[in-house]
């Protein structure tokens, strides 16, 4: 029985996807929900080191988060789901670190999560914290793909020689 499921959201249509699966195991067996948003500042590193910011940059994205924390929180709870969350913040790390460290910290039974299914360079560029956290996760992961639409914006295209 998975009575913790820890579910990262990102706001994106993979992550609500991910969200989506954790709240219909969480009612079939009566589970509590564990969200959590990381701010990475990697996002604000335009290869200038890390520490050199906009002066409100850094605020604006942990308001950001707040805000995608809050609206999944009131999606479980529609649901009946005891829910609560937890933002993090990551600088000059991977997300599946923190990841990785809530579920233990929580004790998480189970992790769902929704990936991108990027492939190829834009896997490499982009990392994934989705195959981070299946490689060295000590409880079960839920990956949950996004639908066809958003796997095809996802892949890279083809560049043409003309």
């Amino acid at each position: 029985m998975y009575a913790k499921i820890l579910v990262p959201v990102d706001g994106s249509q993979p992550s609500a996807t991910g969200l989506a699966e954790a709240i219909k195991i969480a009612k079939s067996q009566g589970s509590e929900i564990r969200l959590m948003h990381v701010v990475n500042d990697l996002i604000l590193d335009c290869g200038y080191g890390t520490g050199v910011y906009g002066s409100d940059a850094l605020e604006v994205l942990r308001k950001a988060g707040r805000g995608i924390l809050d609206a999944a929180e009131g999606t479980v709870r529609q649901e009946g789901i005891k829910t609560n969350s937890v933002l993090l913040e990551s600088f000059g790390g991977r997300a599946a670190d923190l990841i990785l460290a809530e579920a233990q910290a929580w004790s998480a039974d189970l992790i769902v999560m929704g990936t991108h299914g990027r492939r190829g360079v834009a896997r490499v560029v982009m990392g994934s914290d989705a195959e981070g956290v299946v490689r060295a996760c000590n409880v079960p992961v839920m990956l949950v793909r996004g639908k066809a639409k958003e796997r095809a914006a996802a892949r890279p295209r083809e560049v043409s020689a003309a």
